[in-house]
């Protein structure tokens, strides 16, 4: 009876054992792929390195279309992963149908706010990064006329337009601004022909400078600026390694970091709003040996002053989707 009774015990700690073991996180890249060289790579290399420090698995799924965003998201849920993290603002409506439904699964959403008790939204000010970079597109341009190209033609992608033009016009108060738009559904974020042909008109408009927000379209653009012998900027990942010499800088968006920091969490993440801002280093601008020779020390140092102000709050970008205007422009 004793021995039954211990090898019961044993049994049952053995169950809550295996009952309490860590849940696999998961992600769920938006359309384009991981391998985009932008958002989605940027958040599949937070992943990867909570992978490499902790020796843990996680789970993936990469987009196909728009109408798999609940199935993927209902998937993941029902197999236990936890916490899951999405990539995009598209998954904003979906994720609030959903999360309800999986009280006990945690869920973070980058680029949207998401007000359920088990979602984490993580936003951006995407209009402070792009403001140094826009000023050190004023700087660099020989034509006073710089370009920017964004994806889909969403207010948050016009935030990144308008704290760029913001820049260019801090440093060249004359200075030209073109803008345009890839498209007006999700195909805009993988669209590098379609890239490639805007630049192409962009430059022969004058400018000499076109920073790209568009994902994987943006590729095309930093492409064609390369072949026209033009500076391009990227966005989201250091894409400065993509054309040497040509990719001026990149405004970084540390997405890898909110996916790092969620998957840490694990199923203990915090609920709520987490503002990655210029000060809390979720957005910046790169410099390495591949445009090394295209930036200055004076406008490394314009650049840096700028970023310190930001920080302090003694200079206030305008934020575009606060009032759907733009003091640089009509964007």
């Amino acid at each position: 009876m004793t021995l039954m009774k211990h090898l019961l015990g044993a049994s049952a700690l053995l169950a809550l054992t295996a009952g309490a073991a860590l849940a696999d996180p998961a992600i769920i890249y938006d359309v384009g792929g991981k391998f985009d060289k932008s958002f989605n790579q940027a958040a599949f290399g937070g992943a990867e390195r909570w992978k490499e420090e902790t020796g843990g698995t996680y789970k993936e799924l990469e987009m196909q279309n728009e109408a798999q965003r609940e199935q993927a998201l209902r998937q993941l849920a029902e197999g236990g992963a936890n916490p899951i993290v999405m990539t995009g603002f598209a998954f904003g409506d979906v994720l609030n149908t959903v999360a309800p439904d999986y009280p006990e699964t945690k869920f973070a959403i980058i680029d949207m706010v998401v007000e359920q008790p088990n979602v984490k939204s993580v936003v951006f000010t995407e209009d402070q990064g792009s403001y140094l970079v826009g000023m050190m597109a004023g700087l660099a341009s020989k034509t006073n006329v710089v370009g920017f190209i964004g994806g889909m033609d969403i207010p948050l992608i016009r935030r990144f337009g308008c704290g760029y033009a913001q820049g260019v016009k801090a440093v060249k108060p004359d200075a030209t601004v073109i803008l345009n738009m890839t498209g007006t559904d999700g195909s805009a974020w993988n669209n590098p022909v379609k890239g490639a042909e805007i630049a192409k008109s962009q430059q022969s408009q004058g400018a000499d400078v076109i920073y790209a927000a568009a994902g994987g379209t943006g590729v095309g653009v930093l492409q064609a600026a390369a072949d026209m012998g033009i500076l391009s900027i990227g966005v989201d990942s250091n894409q400065n390694y993509m054309h040497p010499g040509s990719v001026l800088t990149s405004m970084l968006k540390r997405v890898d970091n909110a996916v790092y920091d969620a998957f840490k969490e694990g199923e203990a993440l915090t609920p709520g709003i987490n503002v990655m801002d210029l000060k809390a280093g979720g957005v910046g601008y790169a410099m390495d040996e591949n445009n090394a020779t295209l930036v200055t020390a004076e406008m490394t140092a314009a650049v840096d002053a700028a970023a310190e102000k930001i920080k302090s709050g003694e200079l206030v970008v305008h934020d575009y989707m606060s009032d759907n205007t733009c003091p640089a422009g009509q964007f």
